[in-house]
């Protein structure tokens, strides 16, 4: 039984969240035992007087994150959590090649006529007049202290406000202490390198998934281990046999496969670090832009005091040019930075006039309608994607990761060597990227050819006539699915 919840629609909440987390809280408390079928949507939503449509957009939001999951011609039951969260509340933690050079833009928009970069932002919404009128209150005489050396940690401004946003926007419990501001995520990883090694010499890592943390602590001397995933996420049984005490993981749209990570995979990660008196880098880097249902909180938020890291930044939010991106420390790792930071005496690498000035855009709330902004317009883009690929490539084609973040994987069933699907594509002016590179130490699966292809920086109006183009040069006719 669900109980009967207590719906207000003088609540600012929408009804849907309020049944949402009527549900998501008795599951959690064990007041709805696991593999209860819950009511169908059109019984519940004439018990409770509603439209069909909250019900449903409730239970979607549930399955999203793993509480519940939905059987076939049987309905929706709830899932086993492997730990009540007062448990994995209490975590114990211990102690104390060469590279080319870009492509210049005009060359690169001759040589691609329909450009589906991985991450390229869509530059057209970037709100220019209010971020120079912020950036010229924070350029003035009064403000020359901003010229020299600032806080190692970043701002405090702007950590206060990073704090908050976190808070609300993906449910994140941090102080301003336990931020730290960097230009990019290259020199956090650096600095977590360093901190992390009295944890061990080995970084367990998602296999395929991002390069960057895992060649960073190569470099630094950690021994990386590729764990492979399932169909949810990493391997955790695969995990404990790695023998690694630090794991990076890319739980709310993995990268690049795009699965999301459910609330019972979540907690299992929690126990190895439990186990292992361990720590979890969670690379939250798209987690604001899920574009159907609410965005799936992140790991760091699911218990009190998790061993989490979390990563974030502004690049895909704001613009990677303005170099700032961050990450959440937990209590104990914060005196091991400030340790390191009189040791090696680094300064901050992010500019102090971008961190002020997005501190005042976020102040006055432009940030929050500017994610708005963006999700509804990136959530566009991502549904014409998906639609055309449906529609222009049929069976040759499949669709994997959708639904969140600025990329969907292109799944497709040749014989023929990537390397030639690529440059059939270029040749035909169209640019998408191979998912080869992600994978480390192993290969996919024979005769899948995945590709990367990116929506948030091309014109919406491009998106379906670049999918012809691409069918075209692979198949021949685009006209004709197959």
């Amino acid at each position: 039984m669900i109980g009967y919840p207590k719906l207000d629609e003088r609540d600012p909440q929408p009804l849907y969240m309020q049944l949402y987390l009527h549900i998501k809280t008795g599951i959690i408390r064990g007041e709805i035992a696991e593999h209860t079928r819950l009511p169908s949507i059109r019984k519940l939503a004439g018990f409770l007087g509603l439209s069909t449509t909250p019900v449903e957009s409730a239970y979607h939001q549930l399955l999203s994150e793993g509480y519940i999951a939905s059987r076939p011609k049987s309905g929706y039951y709830v899932e086993k959590l492997p730990e009540p969260y007062g448990k994995l509340g209490s975590l114990h933690m211990g102690e104390l090649p060469l590279v080319q050079e870009e492509e210049p833009d005009a060359a690169r928009k001759r040589r691609f006529r329909y450009d589906f970069h991985l991450s390229r932002n869509d530059f057209t919404a970037f709100p220019y007049g209010t971020w120079k009128k912020l950036a010229n209150e924070m350029l003035a005489p009064d403000n020359e202290n901003l010229l020299f050396f600032g806080d190692p940690r970043g701002e405090r401004r702007l950590r206060e406000q990073i704090a908050a946003y976190l808070r609300q926007m993906r449910g994140v419990e941090c102080s301003p202490g336990q931020v730290v501001v960097g230009a990019d995520q290259f020199n956090l990883g650096v600095v977590l390198s360093q901190i992390l090694k009295r944890y061990g010499s080995r970084l367990a890592v998602e296999n395929p998934g991002y390069p960057l943390i895992p060649s960073i602590f190569g470099r630094a001397g950690y021994e990386i281990l590729p764990v492979p995933l399932e169909a949810d996420g990493i391997d955790v049984e695969r995990l404990h046999a790695a023998g690694a005490r630090l794991v990076t993981v890319t739980p709310s749209h993995q990268f690049p496969r795009g699965m999301v990570m459910p609330v019972s995979k979540r907690l299992k990660l929690l126990q190895w670090a439990r186990d292992t008196d361990g720590f979890i880098l969670e690379d939250d880097y798209d987690g604001e832009f899920r574009y159907h249902g609410r965005p799936v909180p992140a790991l760091q938020a699911l218990v009190p005091g998790a061993p989490v890291i979390y990563l974030g930044g502004f690049g895909q939010i704001m613009a990677p040019a303005l170099c700032v991106s961050y990450m959440v420390l937990p209590d104990k790792l914060v005196p091991l930075f400030d340790a390191l930071r009189r040791e090696m005496m680094f300064e901050q690498s992010a500019s102090r006039l971008h961190q002020h000035t997005l501190a005042l855009f976020m102040e006055r709330g432009y940030l929050e309608k500017h994610v708005r902004r963006m999700r509804k317009l990136y959530r566009k883009k991502h549904d014409r994607l998906t639609a055309a690929v449906g529609r222009i490539f049929g069976s040759r084609a499949a669709v994997i990761g959708r639904d969140a973040g600025f990329h969907i994987v292109l799944r497709v069933r040749d014989e023929r060597p990537e390397a030639e699907l690529l440059r059939l594509a270029e040749a035909d002016g169209v640019h998408v990227s191979s998912a080869a590179f992600y994978w480390p130490g192993t290969v996919p699966p024979d005769g899948e050819k995945d590709f990367m292809v990116g929506f948030s920086g091309i014109a919406e109006e491009d998106i379906e006539p670049g999918m012809r183009k691409l069918k075209e040069a692979w198949f021949g006719d685009a006209n004709l699915s197959s």
